[in-house]
């Protein structure tokens, strides 16, 4: 689907941390790169590597981390490796959901979608930012495509739309510590923010495609 999922050459090796798109200085002011150590270096990369620990010596230890995700996804006693797994991909879908001078006017086709499913590009953001804002605690918010049409929808803790059968376009974590650092309890302007000046209108493009 993207670079940066696959587990490594090897199938049987363990999962390995994916490289960030971009330097960690890369999207400044918007968040800094203390933000971005921290979330990245830390709650990321201890998504990995808590996830190895997991699945060594289990069904799940060779499988490509979706399949872990879909497998895992619904069962009380591999919630520890569901949760994990999919954070792993959460994560690595924000870091691409973003760029440095995002934001902007979506290309041509993935305009015309948002105008017929949401009336306007403004009214798809609006409600990206209010599925944003409004989810209780931690969890995402999230553009993606159910059958034909373009939806938003938000999600708690490591739920993702791929295990209710919707294609992810682009999502944006509202997690604390994807903010905390540079805007305390301000989240409604994190959002905003990202939105104007980060949000990557293209990768949603190719994943629309």
């Amino acid at each position: 689907m993207m670079s940066g999922f696959p587990r490594s050459d090897q199938a049987a090796s363990p999962l390995a941390l994916p490289p960030l798109p971009y330097a960690e200085n890369a999207l400044e002011p918007v968040i800094t790169a203390r933000t971005i150590g921290f979330h990245y270096g830390k709650h990321h990369k201890g998504y990995v590597d808590n996830l190895n620990k997991l699945v060594a010596g289990t069904e799940y230890a060779e499988m490509p981390l979706r399949e872990i995700i879909i497998g895992s996804a619904g069962q009380p006693e591999n919630s520890a490796i569901f949760n994990n797994a999919a954070q792993i991909w959460n994560h690595t879908f924000y870091w691409n959901s973003m760029k440095p001078k995002g934001g902007g006017e979506p290309p041509t086709a993935l305009k015309q979608r948002m105008e017929a499913s949401f009336s306007s590009v403004d009214a798809c953001k609006q409600e990206l930012a209010a599925a944003a804002t409004t989810q209780f605690g931690s969890g995402w918010a999230w553009l993606v495509l159910d059958g034909d049409t373009l939806k938003v929808v938000k999600t708690g803790n490591a739920d993702l739309p791929l295990t209710n059968g919707m294609k992810p376009l682009l999502t944006i974590d509202v997690w604390e510590h994807a903010y905390y650092l540079d805007y305390q309890n301000r989240r409604a302007d994190y959002v905003n923010t990202v939105l104007d000046n980060l949000i990557n209108w293209d990768f949603a493009a190719k994943n629309l495609g």
